[in-house]
């Protein structure tokens, strides 16, 4: 019979760490419409008189940044940052009303859990939102980092330090898990075995060009690494 030697890797990889990074969207949970809430910001932004150019390129939170210091009057880039915000909130806390985890997402991180993992999840969404969609994520994991609990975001590597530290984990013995080529580079930077994902925003090929170790169908799919009790 012939072995899975890729298998065999990546199952040893997560035998073996102490602690291991979700990404949210599209990781433990469906994707927000983030084409549609970019477009939304952009025009909010343009609307301010702000161009284009001043913020193209950019990712939805960091357009308003952008903006904000285009503009020369301070109380006009306030308030585009405060309506800006409150626009990425709402959509987010609206969509997520009608959002549930993957069916597995649970499972995979209670088994996670009792095989002595650290469990985090660093997320660019607002911590309401996140909650609306996973009520009980704080009792299944060990540190939730949202965007409203630190001051850099990822794609800054100080969130996934943050997280880090949190967990008290060495980046070593940590997966980086999303499904996102943001995370698997995020992840890659500080020396994390990162896993990509299929049930969001990217294919195989764009994560393994960003830097995944290992694509797997589904975050649930870690749980397979585990070693089998007894009656189990």
């Amino acid at each position: 019979m012939t072995r899975d030697l890729a298998a065999d890797h990546w199952h040893a990889r997560v035998r073996d760490a102490e602690a291991v990074l979700f990404d949210f969207d599209g990781t433990l949970a469906p994707n927000l419409n983030l084409p549609d809430l970019r477009g939304r910001v952009a025009a909010l932004t343009r609307a301010r008189g702000v161009p284009e150019a001043a913020f193209a390129g950019h990712y939805i939170v960091e357009i308003l940044d952008a903006g904000a210091a285009w503009l020369d009057d301070a109380a006009a880039a306030t308030a585009l940052k405060r309506d800006g915000q409150r626009l990425i909130r709402d959509y987010e806390i609206e969509a997520a009303r009608s959002t549930e985890p993957f069916d597995d997402a649970r499972r995979a991180l209670a088994a996670l859990r009792a095989h002595g993992k650290s469990l985090g999840v660093i997320t660019r969404n607002c911590r309401a939102a996140v909650l609306a969609a996973f009520p009980d994520l704080e009792d299944c994991c060990d540190g939730v980092l949202a965007r409203d609990d630190v001051v850099h975001l990822k794609p800054d590597v100080r969130h996934l330090i943050q997280a880090l530290e949190h967990l008290r984990a060495e980046p070593s013995r940590t997966l980086m898990v999303g499904d996102g080529q943001l995370d698997m580079r995020l992840g890659r930077a500080r020396g994390l075995y990162c896993v990509g994902v299929l049930t969001g925003s990217s294919d195989e090929s764009g994560l393994r060009e960003a830097g995944a170790d290992v694509v797997l169908p589904r975050a649930g799919d870690l749980a397979l690494a585990l070693p089998v009790s007894v009656g189990d």
